[in-house]
């Protein structure tokens, strides 16, 4: 059979995943359609914005994380959303926070390792209106996405 595990991988990492109704029904002891009908209407509502799994970073060669703090230009300033926008559209980078403090913008980032991390700090980090970045690299992951490892 054909391995389309990368394809399948960047699809339902970001969000192109469907509620398993019967396990859902078998946790609240409710009905199926009860389910569906309260998913539907939390969709419309837009309390529910997407589906996605969780993967395990490592098994799918993205095991270096990374957390970036970042200060931004005196002339971006008043518009830290300009920069946190041209930022998401890079796959490597799961999150995005405008934060207050000494900081403007928290960014968390995947890479396969130390090495690809540089390549992407110098390529994508090192842009115009970003004045200062601190890396903060991780050790180990307890739990992330309301997962525990």
């Amino acid at each position: 059979m054909k391995n389309i595990e990368e394809k399948l991988i960047k699809i339902i990492s970001k969000g192109e995943c469907t509620p398993k109704i019967t396990s859902l029904a078998k946790k609240t002891k409710e009905p199926g359609t009860t389910i569906q009908y309260n998913i539907k209407r939390m969709e419309r509502e837009g309390k529910i914005l997407a589906y996605k799994a969780v993967m395990n970073q490592k098994k799918i060669n993205r095991g270096f994380c990374t957390y970036v703090l970042m200060s931004i230009s005196s002339e971006e300033y008043g518009n830290p959303e300009k920069i946190a926008r041209e930022l998401e559209k890079f796959e490597e980078i799961e999150n995005i926070a405008i934060v207050t403090g000494d900081w403007e913008l928290v960014i968390k980032v995947w890479t396969k390792d130390s090495e690809e991390y540089y390549g992407f700090l110098r390529t994508v980090l090192s842009r115009k209106g970003i004045t200062k970045i601190k890396s903060l690299t991780t050790l180990k992951t307890i739990k992330s996405e309301f997962i525990s490892f």
